[in-house]
């Protein structure tokens, strides 16, 4: 591939290009990052024997800080590896939606979108709100970030289903214990066409409206938002971030294939489960964490077991463990990939 991107010609299909430097990118990726873990380990070689030979008590600090860094970073890159599934590298679409119970499920679900921004962040991803909607009172009834990294939706996609917060509610005057749910959806960001997933124009309806909230003058006194409806199969997408009608409408356009890849995707694993027969079940409407915050502290997944007491660390996007948990027992076959 590049040898064809050496090639005279090669830019004459700038589309084609684009889509071959991508895939060279995506190939590249994970080789570059053996071998960078490769020269933290000769570096690191280097600094044990030196530590041990000038008997340097704060170099040996530096070293055992360096191997348990470098042990984290090979933890995560034996995962990341074993996520071969076809949109596992992609960007993530991640949606998070508000269950039954008012502004305490609002407030809950603007409380996990602080913590996947937190745990982008941590990652180095970069992290954009696609759409909003606020809550009646306090919090958010929807909404939709896209999570652009490495991967991204290879480790996101085991956060998809319904989490569960119990705790002393700040919005009951009774100081009475509540139990909230809200519900999220992970998708891989498809930003172009793909063999599979055919939209026509006749199956689309387009809406157009005010967009709402911050964004300045031009954002809320023009038609800027778009709503897109897809008869065949009812999914309904929106964004109203953007400045222009055309923009906001390209980006509904990625979040519809989006939606239909992930549909996809659901449809084949349900073939699948069919064909293996009964398997432990993850889908939409199930419970798959707990974050109890009143009377003790745990935060606890029920699929992989895994358990954390630092509800703080979690809400601030401590989530890896949960995620390494999901993907090790995944791939060890003990539990099937929502």
């Amino acid at each position: 591939m590049e040898h064809k991107i050496a090639a005279p010609n090669f830019w004459d299909d700038q589309a084609n290009a684009q889509k071959v430097v991508k895939q060279v990118a995506a190939l590249k990726a994970p080789v570059e990052q053996l071998n960078g873990l490769k020269r933290r380990v000769d570096d690191l070689s280097v600094m044990i024997t030196l530590a041990e030979e000038a008997g340097d008590a704060e170099l040996t600090a530096e070293a055992n800080h360096e191997v348990a860094e470098l042990e984290k970073a090979v933890h995560q890159f034996e995962l990341q590896v074993l996520l071969s599934g076809r949109y596992d590298s992609f960007n993530a679409i991640l949606t998070i939606h508000a269950g039954a119970g008012g502004t305490e499920a609002q407030d809950w679900a603007e409380m996990l979108q602080r913590m996947y921004v937190r745990w982008g962040e941590r990652h180095k991803y970069k992290v954009e709100i696609l759409d909003f909607l606020a809550g009646d009172e306090a919090g958010t009834k929807s909404v939709t970030l896209a999570i652009r990294g490495p991967y991204a939706y290879g480790f996101l996609h085991p956060e998809m289903g319904v989490h569960r917060l119990v705790r002393m509610s700040p919005f009951d005057a009774s100081g009475r214990r509540h139990t909230s749910f809200a519900a999220v959806e992970v998708m891989p960001e498809v930003e172009e066409e793909v063999e599979e997933i055919v939209i026509r124009p006749e199956d689309l309806r387009v809406d157009t409206y005010r967009a709402s909230g911050a964004g300045g003058q031009h954002i809320n006194k023009t038609d800027s938002a778009v709503r897109l409806t897809h008869y065949p199969t009812g999914i309904v997408v929106a964004c109203q971030q953007e400045r222009s009608q055309v923009q906001n409408r390209n980006v509904a356009m990625m979040m519809l294939r989006s939606k239909l890849v992930e549909l996809k995707i659901e449809e084949q694993n349900k073939e699948m489960a069919q064909i293996r027969g009964p398997q432990m079940e993850i889908a939409w409407g199930s419970q798959i964490r707990s974050y109890v915050f009143q009377p003790y502290q745990l935060v606890k997944d029920h699929r992989s077991q895994v358990e954390m007491g630092n509800v703080q660390a979690v809400m601030d996007g401590d989530l890896d463990g949960f995620i390494y948990g999901y993907l090790e027992r995944k791939a060890n076959g003990e539990l099937e990939r929502p």
